[in-house]
């Protein structure tokens, strides 16, 4: 990018009126912005394949696909899941309004539509989109495993380290789909009269516990915030240090060894870097009395096996 210039913010509108398109175009690139446009519902699904719009202005009222149904697919593809989404509309009653918000929108505005309003609304949207964005970035960052869904169960982000850790615990690619199966019956569960929200529940891998999820609350009128963790193995810990003297960090990292995991799943599995990992591991061959991790792991299950 030359020097001094930059990137400017891209605006999606759909609209099946060419008078509309023309106005609002116009209005939004004196404002600044780029402007693609789209005539239906289906062109915009389109363009949202190919390119990814800061923020999306959507006519509610087309022939055809109209925008609450344009609006649902949009949200479905992960491209555009987080993009605001606008909506115009001559309808002024409440169901219509609740319909537009129920079907992923943020906002809307009623035709005809002032263009002072328009541009103060955009750049409300598009500050809020980037402060949720720049939220999810530094938790990604901090390394942790979390998690949104929405009330049906279907995803609605995930932190790439917990999608690691759902790899990795379920041994293959696409290990969410477990996660987002528990996930599916705890929302079906908590209708249920004295459920404990609260309480930590279990995915299963093979038959064993090999995740936990713990709920940490809505943010959103559709979105249900959880973290992920390797599941407790207490018992088998405590059995580790309690035979060689270790400490809590390193017979967790014992623990995963003896299980066949590599440095790199278990500093997933348990928040640290591979430089700790190995730093854990130099001071459990000590304390152990062997010269590698294959002669660890063979340790390790000896004396979980008596155990």
């Amino acid at each position: 990018m030359p020097e001094g210039a930059y990137r400017r913010d891209i605006v999606l509108l759909v609209d099946d009126s060419p008078e509309a398109l023309g106005f609002l175009t116009e209005a939004l690139e004196q404002a600044g912005y780029s402007v693609l446009i789209s005539t239906s519902g289906q062109r915009a699904l389109g363009i949202v394949e190919r390119i990814t719009p800061d923020l999306i202005l959507l006519d509610a009222m087309m022939p055809g696909m109209d925008g609450f149904e344009t609006c649902r697919r949009l949200k479905a593809n992960a491209a555009a899941a987080q993009t605001p989404v606008v909506f115009m509309t001559g309808l002024t009653e409440t169901g219509h309004i609740v319909h537009a918000l129920e079907s992923g929108g943020v906002d809307y505005l009623t035709k005809p539509i002032n263009i002072d309003e328009l541009r103060a609304r955009i750049r409300v949207h598009l500050a809020n989109a980037r402060s949720a964005q720049s939220a999810r970035v530094a938790l990604d960052a901090a390394g942790r495993h979390l998690l949104a869904v929405k009330g049906d169960g279907a995803l609605q982000w995930s932190t790439p380290q917990a999608a690691r850790l759902a790899d990795t615990a379920a041994g293959r690619e696409n290990g969410l789909d477990q996660v987002l199966s528990a996930i599916a019956v705890w929302m079906k569960d908590r209708s249920r009269p004295g459920f404990q929200q609260d309480a930590p529940f279990s995915v299963t891998t093979e038959g064993e516990a090999s995740l936990q999820l713990a709920f940490l609350g809505g943010i959103g009128p559709d979105e249900f915030l959880f973290r992920l963790t390797a599941a407790s193995r207490r018992s088998e810990d405590e059995t580790l240090r309690r035979a060689f003297g270790l400490t809590v960090r390193e017979s967790e990292v014992l623990v995963w060894i003896a299980r066949g995991k590599a440095n790199r799943d278990i500093g997933e599995i348990l928040g640290l870097s591979a430089r700790t990992v190995n730093k854990h591991l130099e001071q459990i061959y000590v304390k152990l009395g062997v010269e590698n991790r294959a002669s660890a792991a063979v340790r390790a299950a000896q004396v979980l096996h008596e155990g």
